[in-house]
């Protein structure tokens, strides 16, 4: 069916249409047309702007709370290197503790620095490269807090006693700290300055005798050595170090009113090259599972 249109010339009503009046109704429905179009066009280019710009700026929030996660979560975390310095009484228990702590933080290397407790303060205090110091005395703690080379206040983390330790089965028949007075028993202990040496000095006024040593070492390793050798007869050690060799020697008890109680203090350095990893060592030291492991080798509890 074909459309009706109005012949040329006239409108649909038979009057005549003049050429201006022809030409205005297109020009005006055709700017209505461009008008209309550019709104529309406008519309759509600001919705295209928005859309577009939103994953952008939510993306800039995420990536800037990512980044603020990251960085608490990174504080959070402790990497590197810790070197803790101590007592030679805590090589085993502390050689698995250590071990222990790096397998909790991944990224984290623990160097021990294993010596008698008075040397080590010495090395502090003259300026040895150290995070923390694990001392078997009060005393030689001291040393360090006194020389304002601690961090905070020291904690006692466990104790320890005195044992004399003899060859293994015991063929010079010791029963008591008496019989290492007898001038024919060779007896090995720690020099006085030592926490060993402290304790054994105790031990020998609380028994009523005079012992003459052949040997004054260093620390409780070299009266293990030398016992454990066939050097020495005897030597006054610790709890822990004859239940760490049990294999090469034989303990003998000491009476709780002869013998002597050592305590052993922890701190963080103040000049620690790693603070954050001595802390947290410190703290799994003192925590439940450093503490399992301490019991473990004979420590007994801080008191």
């Amino acid at each position: 069916m074909r459309e009706n249109v109005p012949p040329s010339g006239r409108n649909g009503s038979g009057g005549v249409v003049s050429r201006s009046s022809r030409l205005r109704g297109p020009r005006r429905h055709i700017r209505i047309l461009a008008a209309t179009g550019a709104a529309v066009l406008g519309v759509a280019l600001a919705a295209c702007s928005s859309s577009s710009s939103s994953p952008a700026a939510s993306g800039a929030s995420s990536a800037g709370s990512a980044s603020a996660g990251g960085s608490a979560s990174a504080a959070g975390t402790i990497h590197g290197t810790v070197v803790v310095f101590a007592a030679t009484s805590l090589t085993e228990a502390f050689n698995k503790i250590g071990a222990q702590f790096e397998a909790a933080h991944p990224g984290v290397t623990v160097k021990f620095n294993y010596n008698g407790s008075s040397s080590l303060a010495t090395s502090i205090n003259q300026g040895a490269p150290a995070d923390v110091f694990a001392s078997a005395a009060p005393k030689n703690m001291e040393t360090v807090t006194s020389a304002g080379n601690a961090s905070g206040t020291p904690q006692d983390f466990a104790t320890n006693t005195g044992e004399i330790m003899v060859e293994k089965g015991n063929p010079k028949n010791i029963k008591t700290v008496s019989d290492l007075a007898n001038p024919a028993i060779k007896v090995v202990v720690c020099a006085p300055a030592v926490p060993c040496g402290a304790v054994a000095t105790a031990i020998f006024k609380n028994a009523g005798v005079t012992v003459k040593p052949v040997s004054e070492e260093q620390n409780v390793g070299g009266v293990v050595t030398k016992v454990t050798l066939g050097e020495a007869d005897a030597g006054i050690v610790y709890v822990t170090d004859v239940k760490a060799n049990e294999g090469k020697a034989t303990g003998v008890a000491i009476p709780a009113d002869q013998n002597d109680t050592t305590e052993y203090p922890i701190a963080e350095l103040k000049a620690a090259p790693n603070p954050s990893a001595a802390a947290a060592f410190i703290s799994y030291v003192l925590g439940t599972q450093g503490q399992q492991v301490l019991a473990s080798f004979g420590f007994q509890p801080p008191k």
